[in-house]
């Protein structure tokens, strides 16, 4: 039986717990990961006092999460290995700050999946909030590494300041996807938002889902229009790990943009060429 930890009391505060790690609790009893101190609010209350844990996670490396997390923060922050799986909503930081390992998440997803992630994979079935894969206030580079799938809508500052890694959005997202990238794919293929890429110095952004040509930013230079091969090889890549790519996808022909100018320009945005 895998280790599972399951709410059994709801908080209208949020409850933080980036104390629960998966390499710890591997070596811990479900008494003793019931004992943990985790936050609620700015008040330190062991585990137990809103989880139930059962199971071990020594023969398969998982934890699962189970109930309407979505007032619970920072589930499989800093994960380096192994699995989580979360069975319902979940809070803000899903896998914030992660190296390596996967999260799958069976729900919807809060602000900031992924901020700050340096590897390792989260697929969310749902939606997303804002700032999926995004930089801290104040840091200097979101993502550095891993990939972020996301099933169906995100919200605004995707990608932000991401410096490598990929991030793939099936559903439709909010404004400003690529502010400030570094470098990294963002691929999107629902309805996009406005001022996509604005002050991207390098990185690539897939804008294939608009129903119209979407809106570029007028610091993007209109290049070429031609069938990338590296498009194709993204696209069976999440094919593999089960997201969804629209037909429409294989086939087409794409405008590429460059910019953004005001910066160094060597960003790039694909469209599907009218």
């Amino acid at each position: 039986m895998p280790l599972t930890i399951r709410l059994h009391t709801e908080s209208s505060i949020p409850i933080e717990v980036d104390s629960l790690q998966l390499k710890t609790m591997r070596s811990q009893s479900p008494d003793e990961i019931a004992k943990t101190l985790i936050f609620r609010g700015n008040e330190e209350l062991p585990c137990g006092e809103f989880f139930d844990v059962s199971g071990s996670a020594v023969d398969d490396n998982t934890v699962v999460w189970e109930g309407n997390l979505h007032k619970v923060k920072l589930i499989g922050s800093h994960l380096s290995e192994g699995i989580v799986r979360v069975e319902g909503n979940a809070g803000m930081h899903l896998g914030a700050e992660m190296t390596g390992g996967e999260i799958i998440l069976n729900g919807n997803a809060s602000d900031w999946v992924g901020a700050e992630m340096r590897g390792g994979r989260i697929h969310v079935s749902g939606n997303a909030g804002h700032l999926v894969g995004a930089v801290y206030r104040g840091g200097r580079k979101g993502m550095t590494g891993g990939e972020i799938l996301i099933d169906g809508n995100a919200g605004n500052e995707i990608g932000h300041t991401m410096r490598r890694g990929l991030i793939a959005i099936a559903g439709k997202t909010g404004d400003a996807a690529g502010i400030g990238m570094i470098a990294g794919s963002i691929l999107i293929f629902g309805e996009p938002g406005i001022r996509n890429g604005a002050g991207m110095k390098r990185g690539t952004i897939g804008l294939f889902g608009s129903q119209t040509p979407p809106e570029i930013l007028p610091t993007f230079k209109k290049a070429s229009a031609y069938e990338p091969v590296f498009l194709q090889l993204y696209f069976r890549h999440l094919q593999k790990l089960g997201f969804n790519i629209p037909e429409k996808c294989w086939t087409a022909s794409y405008q590429r943009f460059t910019g953004d100018l005001l910066e160094l320009g060597k960003g790039e945005i694909f469209t599907h060429a009218s």
